[in-house]
């Protein structure tokens, strides 16, 4: 569904173009799941909305499969606070010009399947992080994208309730058969969650790695050898990229 051909990005400052990404290149197949993971700042976000078409290239080529519908999950949630949680979740059909009635259907049968019966009149100041984010990740899913873009949805959350969130994702994908890329910081997420893991160096970003992971997908992924191995090869990549640096 998604192509990077030699995709490069880079900002002008003065007379001067500082380089962000470098020579892109990987794929990404219908109902696929890619993580992608690399230091701080070599990136990762950019080449999200890359891909999301909120940025254009200075280089290369994204190409998109068809005219597909897609849904981005932004860092820190990306909520109105001014805005209840029902009000937040049909914001996309609202602005798409669907009836009252269907966007009142659609955002009752969200709160049902995020686990937030009740929930839908409150703010979400009013709401736990993990509770913000099922709120963020049903207002993506409420235009039934085939895409689904994730910039680091979960870094803000404790162990056990990120755990949670990323079999819920599991399951959206698995059960909506949904092409999902994921941003993240997180070594074990980007095992668990991708199939495919793009593996960016330090800035200027470029693709050190594309790590095939096959057993992605599988709920009980997390007490297998073989995802213990793919994190220890996973860290092992990324150390050549923080050796040297100061903290």
């Amino acid at each position: 569904m998604l192509k990077v051909k030699s995709a490069g990005l880079g900002f002008r400052h003065g007379s001067a173009v500082n380089p962000v990404l470098q020579d892109i290149s990987f794929r990404v197949e219908a109902c696929g799941s890619c993580a992608i993971i690399g230091p701080s700042g070599c990136g990762k976000t950019s080449l999200l909305f890359l891909l999301a078409g909120l940025l254009q290239p200075t280089a290369g080529s994204i190409e998109i499969t068809g005219n597909p519908r897609s849904g981005t999950i932004l860092q820190n949630f990306g909520l109105f606070p001014w805005k209840t949680v029902g009000q937040n979740i049909g914001l996309g059909l609202v602005i798409q010009g669907a009836n009252r009635d269907r966007v009142h259907r659609r955002v009752e049968q969200l709160l049902d399947e995020m686990g937030l019966v009740g929930f839908g009149e409150h703010y979400p100041g009013q709401l736990s992080g993990g509770m913000q984010q099922r709120v963020a990740l049903a207002r993506a899913l409420a235009v039934d994208p085939e895409i689904l873009f994730m910039d680091e949805p979960l870094s803000s959350l404790d162990a056990l309730t990120r755990e949670r969130l990323q079999n819920l994702i599991l399951d959206v994908w698995q059960s909506k058969k949904i092409t999902t890329v994921l941003v993240t910081h997180s070594i074990e997420e980007a095992v668990f969650l991708g199939k495919r893991i793009i593996v960016l160096s330090r800035r200027p970003g470029r693709v050190l790695r594309i790590v095939e992971n096959s057993e992605a997908g599988c709920i009980d992924y997390r007490q297998t050898e073989n995802y213990f191995h793919q994190c220890t090869e996973l860290r092992a990549i990324l150390q050549g990229e923080y050796d040297g640096q100061e903290a």
